[in-house]
């Protein structure tokens, strides 16, 4: 589902961690090609560009608390942008819970958080759904990724392998 955003002014969140950047190709200048050509396309104006290095575990990030601080500084009537956009809800959280909260922190500052390749109208009570499967996915891949390190690390110690720098 594509909106109509109309005039409407967007932050650009563009979020990487090192080694899905390698992975997956999120690299921080494809994810602000595409975001920027969404906005010229939709005829919305880019205000700010937040470039994060950090893992979507969590909101402790440093370029998204600076940015929640300056939304919050902003009266009701500078409150501007009015979107802040990314291109995937995973480059959002990896986290539903704290997904969840932050969204309502932002739509209390009359912001509305948006992925531009999956797309949802948070105001149609079905899409939540939708995003509970985009939110928790990656948080699943997360905790799959984490087991499987613990386990082969196990293995390897029973092995007789050494984990950690070698002694001397």
């Amino acid at each position: 589902m594509k909106k109509n955003y109309g005039s409407k002014i967007a932050d650009l969140y563009i979020r990487v961690s090192t080694d899905e950047q390698a992975d997956k190709g999120y690299s921080q200048r494809d994810q602000a090609e595409r975001l920027k050509g969404y906005c010229a396309k939709y005829g919305i104006a880019v205000q700010n560009v937040i470039f994060e290095d950090h893992s979507a575990k969590n909101f402790e990030r440093p370029e998204w608390t600076a940015y929640l601080k300056n939304l919050k500084k902003r009266s009701k009537k500078d409150r501007e942008p009015q979107l802040i956009l990314f291109t995937k809800w995973d480059r959002f959280s990896r986290n539903a819970g704290d997904a969840y909260h932050m969204i309502s922190v932002l739509e209390s500052l009359q912001v509305e958080p948006q992925a531009i390749e999956q797309p949802l109208d948070l105001k149609i009570p079905e899409n939540k759904i939708v995003l509970a499967i985009y939110l928790s996915t990656p948080e699943v891949e997360n905790d799959r990724r984490a087991l499987n390190v613990f386990y082969g690390m196990r293995r390897a110690r029973k092995e007789g392998r050494i984990m950690g720098t070698p002694p001397y």
